[in-house]
């Protein structure tokens, strides 16, 4: 399995009392694969899937496996901070029909570099997936070293990572580590996690990212990373330079809560934000009504 192109991290859509509407992540599912997304990721962050109990989040695996129709791969978060629960999602996960098991550093825990390598080494070897492994130190407290993530890309069910320590650095360390590793071979992905470093990384080798503005403008996210992997760096910079804005005005404030209030805004299926993720405040409702406004959401391409 050699994974590359833009998929995106979806959101959940909540009806104003909180409740899922699933109704409105069909709908969402549908706006993806009219664009032409390479693969879509169910259960990640942007999801807000912490806020999720275990009947909603099987739920949402099941409407979302249904609703893509076997049209691209799907991709779910199962990693938590318990190496055997982790086991277990990624086992209810493939169970479900899902393709591959996008896989968290543990958090909180705070492991050992040794303790996160033994812990996707385990994963690898039982959860029955193909694993994605997530490297967000911001968020999981630990950051997976680029000597550690070789060893861990050796295992033959680790297939890729998502980087999103913002580190570019890190980034080429590690794709000098696994590009002509013959234990590795050629079927490891460095996908970037942040959709500002999309141009940087797959500059240096990365094969797309795994985004969240894609959940409102999947066409041109693809347009972005399709230039870039025909090697057209020039298309793909204006490309970038046209998206930046939005890039940065979704990460003006935690994620996914200005995702869902632009999406709102183009009258999507995203509703609030579950506690603790509060709504953007009015000041950032203002620049995100501002930069909405520049946007062609039907347009395909970056234009």
């Amino acid at each position: 399995m050699v994974l590359k192109g833009v998929y995106t991290a979806m959101i959940t859509p909540f009806n104003q009392d909180g409740s899922v509407s699933y109704n409105g992540l069909r709908a969402n599912v549908e706006h993806q694969l009219e664009a032409g997304i390479n693969g879509l990721l169910f259960l990640g962050t942007t999801a807000e899937t912490p806020t999720l109990t275990a009947e909603e989040q099987a739920k949402i695996l099941k409407t979302g496996i249904q609703s893509v129709c076997g049209l691209v791969p799907v991709m779910v978060g199962t990693g938590t901070n318990s190496t055997a629960t982790t086991i277990e999602n990624t086992k209810r996960a493939a169970d479900a029909g899902a393709n591959i098991a996008l896989v968290v550093a543990p958090y909180y825990n705070k492991p050992q570099q040794e303790g996160i390598y033994q812990h996707f080494a385990e994963v690898a070897d039982k959860g029955g997936l193909p694993i994605v492994v997530y490297n967000i130190p911001g968020r999981s407290g630990v950051n997976i070293e680029p000597a550690t993530l070789e060893r861990i890309a050796e295992h033959p069910r680790v297939v890729g990572v998502k980087e999103a320590s913002g580190n570019v650095a890190q980034m080429a360390d590690i794709l000098s580590r696994v590009n002509g590793n013959e234990k590795i071979g050629e079927g490891f992905t460095l996908f970037s996690g942040d959709d500002s470093l999309t141009l940087s990384v797959m500059a240096l080798g990365g094969r797309g990212v795994i985004s969240v503005i894609s959940n409102l403008y999947p066409g041109a996210m693809v347009h972005l990373v399709d230039e870039c992997l025909e090697g057209d760096f020039a298309k793909a910079r204006d490309c970038h330079n046209y998206l930046f804005p939005l890039m940065q005005a979704a990460f003006c404030e935690t994620n996914p809560a200005p995702i869902k209030y632009l999406m709102n805004l183009a009258g999507m299926a995203a509703g609030p934000c579950k506690l603790p993720i509060a709504e953007v405040s009015k000041a950032n409702q203002k620049r995100l009504t501002q930069v909405f406004a520049k946007y062609n959401l039907r347009s395909p391409g970056c234009k």
